[in-house]
Parts: C-alpha cells; structure tokens; sequence
C-alpha cells in the first residue's frame, strides 16, 4: 500500500524543523545565504536542501499582513511523468518503489546527458529536481526511504513540534486529510486540499494557492 504525506499548512510556524532535519539526515552541507528581504533561506530548493518552507505575504481584505508558509518538497506523484520521461534515455534512472510509492533518483541518473535532465526537470510540474552538479546527477527529496522502509516516518515528518505533518498509508492520510479540512473551515473558509487524487504529498491550504508559490498546485502550470 503506498504511503502519503499530509502537510497542513494551516498548523505550520515556519519553524523550519523539517527543513534542518532533512538536511541532517541526509548529511548535506551547509549553504551560503544571505538576506534577500525574507525570512526564507535558502532561496529555493537545491541539491543540499531536498526541503525548503517558502514564505510570501500579503494584504487581506481588511488591509492586514497574511504569512502563508509551504514546506516545499517533492510531491511523489501517483503517475511521475519524471520516471517515465528518464526512462526514455536511461531506463531505471528514476524509479518508482511499489512498496511505498515513493519516487526515487538512482545512480543510473549519472548517465542522463545534460539535455535529458533538463527534459526530466521540465516534466515536473512542481518544479522539484535539482542538478547536482558535484555529483553529476539528479537529486530531490526520498522519502526518507530507508526510514520508511524501516517502519519509521520520515525525519521532517518526525521532527515537526505543531503536528503540521501527517504520513502513512495513502487511504488512511486521505480520510485525515478530509476530515482536518472539514475542521479548519469554520477559521479558513477558502481552505482546500490541492491536487489529492494525483500526489502522495497532499496539501492543505488556509486559502488560494496563489497566495503561497508559483509551482503549489498542478493546476496552476
């Protein structure tokens, strides 16, 4: 049975735990940053950072700021259209696990010319896999897949203080999913799941996707 994240970003601080844990986890080195006018650092999504919390404000109705906070990640879709576009060069570059439905970069991805990574990065989307140029290959969140094969949850999922994170069997994430968004109306009347049918990364937002990142919701591109 596949597994689900869901991630409501309504109970989300922007604590960026999840961001620090999965860079721990997989042992990536730190990045230069800077301030650019946010409080979001790094900048974007990396090959050291498979998670990044996006901020963006705005003005309500009311004239007063709204945060909205997404911890940015790789949606594993359902159907990657990313493995199937891989495959056409090298087959087994990007595979799917059947088990948890997670979708992962292999070693073979080494052999993808530069024209087909980009290929791959263009099929996404969410705009999620990064070029490690060090390593010469494609890199982007993993579900922390040997966690997950172990019986744990992956570490953002783990570390996350405010309850923001949910994972486990795709049924199961899906009804929890419904049934906190039927909670969350009564305080966010605009709150809706995003693309639930086709991502194993299920978002809950307090309103509009265009009020948290250009790549949020499929429907969007």
């Amino acid at each position: 049975m596949p597994k689900s994240f869901l991630i409501d970003t309504t109970r989300c601080t922007a604590c960026r735990g999840c961001q620090v844990a999965c860079k721990e986890w997989h042992d990536h080195p730190a990045n230069v940053t800077k301030q650019r006018g946010t409080h979001q650092n790094p900048p974007d999504l990396n090959p050291y950072n498979f998670k990044v919390v996006r901020f963006r404000e705005h003005l309500n109705a009311e004239g007063k700021v709204v945060w909205n906070f997404f911890p940015e990640q790789c949606r594993h879709c359902v159907t990657p259209v990313c493995v199937d576009v891989a495959d056409m060069t090298v087959p087994g570059a990007m595979v799917q696990d059947r088990a948890t439905g997670a979708v992962l970069v292999t070693e073979k991805s080494a052999k993808l010319s530069p024209e087909d990574v980009q290929a791959v990065i263009d099929a996404c989307p969410y705009n999620i896999p990064r070029y490690d140029a060090a390593a010469k290959r494609l890199t982007k969140c993993d579900m922390c897949i040997d966690r997950v094969s172990n019986g744990m949850v992956p570490m953002c999922v783990k570390t996350c203080p405010t309850g923001a994170m949910y994972f486990g069997e795709r049924a199961e994430v899906l009804e929890t999913a419904r049934k906190r968004l039927e909670s969350v109306k009564a305080d966010f009347p605009k709150a809706r799941l995003i693309d639930a049918d086709d991502v194993n990364v299920i978002y809950l937002l307090a309103e509009e996707p265009e009020y948290y990142h250009d790549f949020v919701a499929f429907a969007q591109r």
